[in-house]
C-alpha cells in the first residue's frame, strides 16, 4: 500500500479543483435556457465536431476502462485485448445507424432512445421496457466509476470513503447547475491528461525496463497470444463473440445516445464515427500497461493494513505508475483517471434522468407537465441516481456492481431490435418486440446466473460442439427469433398501428 505523497496529492487536488471550477463555469458556456430539458440534458443539441469528439470519448472511455482493461491483461493475458477490436467495430454501427437516429430525434424533438421507440411503434409498454432497461443497465456503470476513483485514491494513500462523498457532492452540484455542458467542458481536460499520461508511459516505461523486447520476454508466452481457430479453440470463439456483442451494445447505452444527440448535425455524428477510433489506439496502449506491469514485477494490491479493502489486479496500473514515475507525474496520471470517473458519471446520470423524466414521469404520471417542470424533475433524478451509486459503493457493494455491470451489457443489447432495427423498418410488431425483449432478458439473465453472475460467457452445445459464447449475443439471437416469428403472426392478424415518424425525418 502506497504512503501519502504530498507532491502527488498536491497535483491531484489542483487538477481536481480546476475541473470543479470548469464544471460550474460551464453553465455560462454556450448559454441556453437550462429550464428546457433539451438544453440541460442535451446541451441544446449544439456541440460541434471537436466538442462531440471529446464528449463521446470521455463518455465511452471511463475511469473503470483505464483501470479494468490493463488489470485484465495483467491477470488474464491477451484476452483483455478484446476491448480494442470491439471499440473499433462499434464505430461502424455508429457511422451507419446513428446519423439516422440523430436526424429523426432532431425532427421530432426526441431526447432518448425510448422517445424514438414510442413514436416509431406507438407502444407505451415497449417504450417503458426500453427506458427501464437503459436505467437499470446504466446504474451499475455509474457505481463502477467510483471503483476506478477508489483505486487511484488508494494509490495516493487516502483511506476511507469520505473523498468519494466529497467528489460526488461536487459532481452532483455542477451537473445540477450546468447539465451536459459540464461534462462536455471537463472532458477536454480529462482527455488531454489521458493522452499525456499514456504517451509518456509508452515512452518512459519501456526505456526504464530495457525496451519492448525485454517487456515481452519477461511475460509468459501464454499471456501474449490467443488461439486462432475458433472451432478448435473455444477460447477464440468466446473472444470473438465478446468483441462483437460488446460492439453492438456500446451505442445502445443511454449515455452514448445522449452524447450522439447533443451533436449539432448528422455530419458531426459521421465525422466522429471516423475520428473516434483514435481512442481505440489509446485504449490499446492502455491495455499494454497491464503487460508492462507484469514485466515491471509490480504486485496486485495487498489488503489495507486495517483490513478495509483490497482491489486485487485493479491496482496494477496505479502500482506501475507509483513504481516508475516521480510524484508530480503520478498526481497527473491519477487525476486523469479520477476525472475520467467524473465525466462519464455525469453523462450517465443525465441520461438516466432524461429517460425517467420523458418516458416514465411525463408518460405515465404527468402528461401535461411544463418544460420547466420536466427539466426540474430531471435535475432532481440526476441527483438521486448519483446518490444511489455512491450509497452502493460506500455500502461495500463493489463486487455486486461489477456483477450487475456484467448483466447490464446483456440487458442493454436486448433493446437493439426496437432501437437499431427500428431505424430502418417498422415491420416488426411492437408486441412481438416486447415479447422478444422479455425472452432475451430472461435467457441472458439465466445464462449469467448459471455462472453465479461471475462470467458473461455461456457454453452453447451445438451439433456436438461446445462453444462458449457471450451471453448477450446468444440471448439477442433468441430475442430476434421471437420478435421476427411473432411479428409474422401479429402482422397477419392486424397491421394497423401508429408511426409518428416519416421517411423524410431520417434523411
Amino acid at each position: 500500500m502506497a504512503g501519502l505523497d504530498p507532491m502527488a496529492l498536491g497535483v491531484f487536488i489542483a487538477l481536481f479543483l480546476l475541473v470543479t471550477v470548469l464544471g460550474f463555469f460551464a453553465a455560462r458556456w454556450r448559454r441556453g435556457d437550462l429550464t428546457q430539458l433539451s438544453e440541460w440534458g442535451l446541451g441544446g443539441r449544439r456541440f460541434g465536431s471537436v466538442v462531440t469528439w471529446f464528449l463521446l470519448g470521455g463518455d465511452l472511455y471511463t475511469a473503470y476502462t483505464f483501470v479494468a482493461v490493463p488489470a485484465l491483461m495483467f491477470g488474464g493475458g491477451a484476452v483483455g485485448f478484446f476491448a480494442v477490436p470491439y471499440a473499433a467495430i462499434a464505430y461502424v454501427f455508429m457511422f451507419l445507424a446513428f446519423p439516422r437516429f440523430w436526424s429523426v430525434a432532431r425532427a421530432k424533438g426526441y431526447v432518448t432512445g425510448a422517445d424514438f421507440v414510442r413514436g416509431r411503434f406507438g407502444s407505451r409498454s415497449l417504450a417503458l421496457a426500453i427506458a427501464l432497461t437503459g436505467i437499470v443497465a446504466t446504474m451499475p456503470y455509474i457505481a463502477l466509476q467510483l471503483v476506478g476513483m477508489e483505486v487511484v485514491l488508494a494509490g495516493l494513500g487516502i483511506h476511507g470513503e469520505w473523498p468519494l462523498v466529497i467528489a460526488f457532492v461536487i459532481l452532483a452540484a455542477y451537473t445540477y447547475a450546468s447539465g451536459l455542458r459540464a461534462p462536455a467542458m471537463i472532458a477536454v481536460v480529462k482527455d488531454v491528461l489521458i493522452y499525456v499520461t499514456v504517451i509518456a508511459a509508452v515512452i518512459v516505461i519501456p526505456m526504464e525496463l530495457g525496451g519492448f523486447g525485454k517487456i515481452f520476454a519477461a511475460v509468459a508466452p501464454g499471456k501474449l497470444t490467443l488461439p486462432t481457430d475458433a472451432l478448435a479453440n473455444p477460447g477464440a470463439f468466446s473472444y470473438a463473440t465478446l468483441a462483437l456483442g460488446s460492439a453492438m451494445a456500446l451505442f445502445l447505452y443511454p449515455h452514448a445516445a445522449t452524447g450522439v444527440l447533443s451533436a449539432s448535425s448528422r455530419h458531426v455524428v459521421k465525422r466522429n464515427a471516423v475520428a473516434l477510433p483514435a481512442y481505440s489506439v489509446v485504449l490499446g496502449l492502455v491495455a499494454f500497461l497491464g503487460t508492462m506491469a507484469l514485466a515491471a514485477g509490480v504486485k496486485a494490491m495487498p489488503q489495507y493494513a486495517d483490513g478495509f479493502k483490497t482491489f486485487g489486479n485493479n491496482y496494477a496500473v496505479p502500482a506501475l505508475f507509483l513504481h516508475m514515475f516521480p510524484g508530480w507525474f503520478v498526481g497527473v496520471a491519477f487525476a486523469a483517471i479520477a476525472i475520467g470517473a467524473l465525466v462519464p458519471a455525469a453523462i450517465m446520470s443525465i441520461a438516466c434522468a432524461n429517460l425517467f423524466t420523458r418516458n416514465i414521469y411525463r408518460e405515465f404520471f404527468k402528461p401535461d407537465c411544463t418544460p420547466a417542470r420536466e427539466s426540474q424533475v430531471a435535475k432532481i433524478v440526476s441527483l438521486v441516481v448519483k446518490a444511489g451509486a455512491l450509497a452502493f459503493i460506500v455500502g461495500g457493494q463493489a463486487t455486486a456492481a461489477i456483477e450487475l455491470q456484467l448483466l447490464g451489457g446483456i440487458w442493454i443489447i436486448q433493446t437493439l431490435p426496437a432501437v437499431l432495427l427500428g431505424l430502418y423498418t417498422r415491420w416488426l410488431h411492437p408486441r412481438a418486440l416486447l415479447l422478444g425483449w422479455i425472452a432475451g432478458m430472461a435467457a441472458g439473465t439465466w445464462m449469467a446466473g448459471a455462472s453465479g453472475f461471475k462470467a458473461a460467457v455461456y457454453v452453447l452445445h451445438i451439433g456436438g460442439l461446445d462453444l462458449p459464447c457471450y451471453a448477450a449475443l446468444s440471448s439477442l439471437v433468441l430475442n430476434l427469433i421471437v420478435s421476427y416469428a411473432l411479428s409474422l403472426l401479429f402482422n397477419a392478424l392486424s397491421n394497423t398501428r401508429a408511426d409518428q415518424t416519416a421517411t423524410e425525418d431520417y434523411a
